[in-house]
């Protein structure tokens, strides 16, 4: 089946490509937020902890002051991710290094999504980028991007197929913040937020332990995670490889991984480990910090609290190192008291948080499988190589 013509991107675009240039470099508590590459990642465009940058300087650069549904494209460092601007990203602005994509009325911005992370595209983008000094996608380039345009009835269609997909996983993602925020209020009311009341504090050691020893994996290649593989905001971890076995801090199901070197640790990348099988044993990244409930202790609790503000505040005190080198022990960690938990709270958080954590590691790897099934048939449709309603029963039948 022959391809669908393509036209060069720029004129699919209202006024070209424009190219971020506000500088990140005075950042302020209280000013115009905006969107960094690093902000920019599968997808989506994280929100959580913007930068802010005087109005003064930001209203230079009224050009890339976002309106709401321009696609964003990295052109530095990580190349190639794309996002879309919601509405509510409008008045943010766009730090330099990312592309400001403003599509023409005719064409909606999840098709050039779509497209430019289709892998045709990524491959147009891994042969045009200068790596002399650092990963840089010229402007030039990304004008001349090759882009397919069927009819505008079969990119409706292309939409709807792959739109279906994304929004199943999320809804997963919608469910899984809504188990985490219970437990939490539940982990609120367990005590282990509040300040140490003299008598009734006691180690935190008593409840967890701090890379607890287990033994060399068995398997020639065991499950190895690395810091890009946890979130900022998520108990899941859903990327994971295989690598022969090096160095690095050992964990099996019901560990969390807690990052413990600069940024990461401020970010707040930590995971719950729960996708291996029992008796599994992985590796992480050496700037990870495991971290395991001791017996009688509900397994969730050691999440809770490396996402507890106190203890993360304390970690954060107790970096050491050279200028974005910094780093937390795990013994300085661990020195960190708290208060003895409520019986009865403690309880009732065993009893809810097993539950949870299994419907969330189903939905996520639910969300797994559609995430496959969405990187396998989307440069399919965008080539033409599959149409619509055959797509469209590939996925029925898949959901």
């Amino acid at each position: 089946m022959s391809e669908w013509n393509r036209v060069p991107l720029e004129s699919l675009l209202k006024s070209g490509v424009s190219y971020g240039i506000v500088q990140p470099g005075s950042a302020e508590a209280t000013g115009v937020p905006i969107v960094r590459v690093k902000d920019v990642r599968n997808g989506r465009i994280d929100t959580s902890d913007p930068l802010r940058v005087s109005p003064d300087v930001e209203v230079k650069y009224s050009r890339t002051r976002l309106q709401g549904g321009e696609v964003l494209l990295t052109l530095v460092g990580s190349t190639g991710q794309v996002a879309i601007a919601s509405d509510r990203l409008a008045g943010w602005n766009v730090a330099r290094a990312i592309g400001v994509l403003r599509p023409i009325s005719d064409i909606s911005p999840r098709w050039l999504q779509y497209f430019i992370e289709s892998e045709d595209a990524q491959q147009y983008i891994r042969e045009h980028l200068n790596t002399t000094v650092q990963a840089t996608l010229n402007l030039k380039d990304v004008r001349v991007l090759p882009v397919p345009l069927p009819s505008r009835q079969e990119r409706e269609g292309i939409i709807s197929v792959i739109g279906s997909l994304d929004d199943k996983i999320a809804v997963n993602e919608r469910i899984a913040a809504t188990y985490e925020q219970l437990l939490q209020c539940r982990y609120t009311q367990i005590g282990l937020s509040g300040e140490p009341d003299g008598p009734a504090a006691v180690p935190v050691t008593d409840l967890v332990s701090f890379n607890p020893k287990l033994t060399k994996p068995v398997a020639d290649e065991p499950v190895y995670v690395d810091m890009a593989a946890l979130q900022a905001d998520r108990a899941s971890i859903p990327t994971w490889t295989r690598r022969a076995p090096k160095s690095g801090p050992r964990f099996t199901n019901g560990d969390t991984l807690l990052a413990r070197i600069t940024p990461c640790l401020e970010n707040g990348k930590t995971g719950y480990v729960d996708f291996m099988q029992d008796g599994e044993i992985g590796l992480g990244s050496t700037e990870f910090i495991v971290m395991r409930s001791r017996s009688g202790i509900p397994a969730e609790l050691s999440y809770f609290l490396a996402r507890d503000s106190r203890f993360r505040e304390h970690a954060i005190r107790n970096m050491v190192g050279t200028s974005g080198r910094q780093r937390v022990s795990a013994a300085d960690a661990a020195n960190f008291l708290v208060n003895k938990p409520d019986a009865a709270a403690l309880a009732v958080f065993g009893q809810e948080a097993p539950p949870a954590f299994a419907h969330m590691n189903s939905l996520q790897s639910e969300s797994r499988t559609l995430a496959d099934l969405r990187n396998t048939i989307l440069p399919q449709l965008m080539s033409g190589r599959l149409r619509v309603k055959d797509a469209e029963k590939i996925v029925e039948d898949h959901t």
